[in-house]
This record gives structure tokens, C-alpha cells and sequence, in this order.
């Protein structure tokens, strides 16, 4: 721990920053921006903001429901690992981390956790952009020997600027 905080301590004292700058940090952009976000039935479920920070190195969440649900997550292309990293906490006492990679033009990550029982399951979330600017997410669950069960379906579409 000694060791990374010289190191931190030196590349700031120094005026060195991190440069995002490969192309793999990009490959979520096209979640960036100011979202309403629908059900399958077209209800509208909440609001979801996608911003970046840090240099363009991290994907920023916050997510609210219209039923007061609340929720935020940092993305990260861990360039060492050559994957995606995203971490979301809620207002529920959630915390899901999860990693993987984009599929063609689906980004799919996938993790796993335990429910309040204490029973373990694997989780998996697509992104995926469609061609008229919109980004469908499915959250899927699924406990051992069981099928997956979708716990989230949302339609991403952009804000109308003002």
C-alpha cells in the first residue's frame, strides 16, 4: 500500500495524468447522456444520467425510479485486464460488481452476489444500442440450476433537449 501511494504522489507532485485514450474507452459511450427510461409496456420506470469523469476514464450512474428506488454505479475499462469493471450500490443496501466485455455491439457484464437469504446468484446486464439512438438494458438473475429470470427491462431513449 506504501508503495502505490509514492507512486500516486509522484505522478501527481509531477503533472502526470492518466490518458484514457484507446479505443476500448469508448466502447460504452453510446450509454452516455441524459436518459428516460421505459418498460416493455412503455411505463415510463425512472430517469438514468450516464456522464464521464476523470478524463474520460470513468463511466458515471445515477439512476432513479419514478417509485423511489435509487441507485449509481462507476464503469471502468480495466485496460490491464482488457475488460469492463462497473460497480453499483443502491438505496436497498446492493452492491454488484460486475465485469465482462462488448459482444459485436452488446456490452454484456456479468458478476455474481447473494440474496437476503444468503443464497448465491449470478447476474448478467446487456446494453445494447439500437439504430434509432435508444439502448435497451436486461438484467438478468438466475440462482443455482436455475433458468435466468429477467429482473429489469428498460428502453433507453435520450431526454429532449430544451
Amino acid at each position: 500500500m506504501k508503495w502505490f501511494l509514492v507512486v500516486l504522489s509522484c505522478l501527481c507532485a509531477c503533472g502526470v495524468s492518466a490518458k484514457c485514450d484507446d479505443k476500448a474507452y469508448r466502447e460504452f459511450d453510446f450509454w452516455l447522456g441524459d436518459w428516460q427510461v421505459y418498460t416493455p409496456d412503455g411505463k415510463l420506470a425512472g430517469r438514468n444520467i450516464i456522464t464521464v469523469d476523470y478524463n474520460h476514464c470513468v463511466i458515471k450512474e445515477r439512476y432513479t425510479s419514478v417509485s423511489g428506488y435509487q441507485g449509481e454505479s462507476l464503469g471502468i475499462y480495466d485496460i490491464t485486464r482488457k475488460l469492463w469493471h462497473q460497480t453499483w450500490v443502491d438505496n436497498t443496501g446492493l452492491l454488484l460488481q460486475l465485469e465482462g466485455n462488448l459482444q459485436g455491439n452488446v456490452m454484456v457484464l456479468t458478476g455474481s452476489d447473494f440474496d437476503k437469504a444468503g443464497n448465491y446468484l449470478e447476474e448478467r446486464i446487456t446494453w445494447t444500442p439500437n439504430a434509432d439512438g435508444t439502448v435497451r438494458q436486461v438484467w438478468k438473475t438466475k440462482a443455482l440450476d436455475q433458468k435466468w429470470q429477467v429482473i429489469f427491462d428498460g428502453l433507453y431513449v435520450k431526454k429532449a433537449e430544451k
